[in-house]
């Protein structure tokens, strides 16, 4: 499956941003989806997942009540709407997929396919 991500841009701190994720080639309901960021010298970290009918959802503590993760599998497309901004959210968003043949996404197991990346870059 062909991922390509898009939404990202330059916000004030305390600001929102919706990413999507739109995917290509591939049965998206089979795929958990999984949100990463790599912010720069630092290494790529998970962010949000999503099982694939999207009964289950993941976050990293840092952006739990802030950030929510979903799907609209109608239109083979995920989202991370991320709201009250802060300046360490800056870094480079990745979705990635992860084929499933069960309704669970799994952060022990590597994902499938990545997209290119889209940039946030929130502002103090």
């Amino acid at each position: 499956v062909q991922l390509v991500e898009s939404g990202g841009g330059l916000v004030q701190t305390g600001g929102s941003l919706r990413l999507s994720c739109a995917a290509s080639g591939g049965t998206f309901s089979m795929y958990g989806m999984g949100w990463f960021r790599q912010a720069p010298g630092k290494e790529r970290e998970f962010v949000s997942a999503i099982s694939r009918s999207g009964g289950t959802r993941y976050y990293v503590d840092s952006v739990k009540g802030r950030f929510i993760i979903s799907r609209d599998n109608a239109k083979n497309t995920v989202y991370l709407q991320m709201n009250t901004l802060k300046p360490e959210d800056t870094a480079v968003y990745y979705c990635a997929a992860q084929y499933s043949d069960y309704d669970v996404v799994s952060l022990k197991i590597e994902f499938d396919s990545w997209g290119q990346g889209t940039q946030v870059t929130v502002s103090s």
